[in-house]
């Protein structure tokens, strides 16, 4: 029988760095993507010496339309059966809707999105066959928060992708594939460094920040378990419980000391 892996997108750093380790740990054989093929193979390395786990990369832009099946057929070549794929490549756009070009809108949403709509199309028919296999997509509280006043599409994106891993679940459930939407609140990586809102992270209070290892730990945990979601940390569960009953009005008056930058009006 071939061996099984797991495959993370976003992996050379931040919350999909802290899965691939966490799943490693599991005794995981990994597959890791990014645009960063130096770093890619440097953390590949790591894995491998650390874990004793079989570990390969592939380096590929998420925003090329070709990425997701070029990324299939390099697993399928290696004869890799992807049994757990992680959708967890992400980023921000710093600048205003109405100053962002559409290209880097459509790029956004290509990496945010389709890509990740894509990825799952291609690894399902695979699970499929065999009626086995576990999907994580990374969204984000923001999937639950009224609309932001930065980061126009974000948070949207981010409420779809919840409504299509609840799509996967209601058909493919029953035939043994899981789909896990998680959801983490502000978590310490370089995320916000480099997609230029680091000033509005810096502003959020500290008990709102995660340590990385702890979101991806839960994470991996839910989605080994068959979760339908998934909110790491009790704080964030109990922001987002609360996101789901009081109305967005009074959210807005106190969002100024929660999340400052991200909901006043510019």
């Amino acid at each position: 029988m071939k061996d099984t892996f797991a495959l993370i997108t976003g992996a050379s750093s931040g919350i999909g760095l802290e899965i691939s380790k966490s799943l490693a740990k599991r005794n995981h054989n990994l597959v890791l993507t990014s645009r960063r093929g130096s770093v890619l193979e440097e953390e590949a390395k790591k894995l491998r010496n650390t874990f004793g786990v079989k570990v390969d990369f592939f380096p590929c832009d998420l925003t090329d339309e070709k990425a997701p099946q070029a990324l299939y057929d390099f697993c399928n070549k290696k004869g890799y059966v992807v049994n757990l794929l992680v959708n967890n490549a992400g980023y921000a756009i710093p600048t205003s809707f109405d100053q962002t070009s559409m290209i880097e809108e459509e790029k956004f949403i290509r990496v945010l999105g389709i890509s990740v709509i894509a990825l799952c199309k291609l690894f399902i028919i695979d699970m499929l066959k065999r009626n086995q296999g576990r999907i994580m997509i990374v969204s984000s509280v923001a999937a639950f928060a009224p609309p932001s006043s930065i980061q126009a599409l974000y948070g949207p994106i981010k409420t779809f992708m919840n409504r299509f891993s609840e799509g996967l679940n209601r058909n493919y459930n029953h035939l043994g594939i899981t789909s896990t939407a998680v959801c983490p609140g502000y978590t310490i990586t370089n995320f916000h460094t480099a997609s230029g809102v680091q000033k509005e992270m810096d502003s959020v209070p500290k008990f709102m920040k995660k340590a990385a290892p702890r979101v991806a730990e839960e994470a991996v945990e839910a989605t080994l378990k068959g979760k339908k979601v998934c909110v790491p940390t009790k704080t964030f569960k109990i922001i987002v419980f609360l996101l789901k009953v009081i109305p967005h009005f009074f959210f807005s008056m106190v969002s100024a000391v929660l999340a400052p930058g991200r909901y006043e009006k510019k």
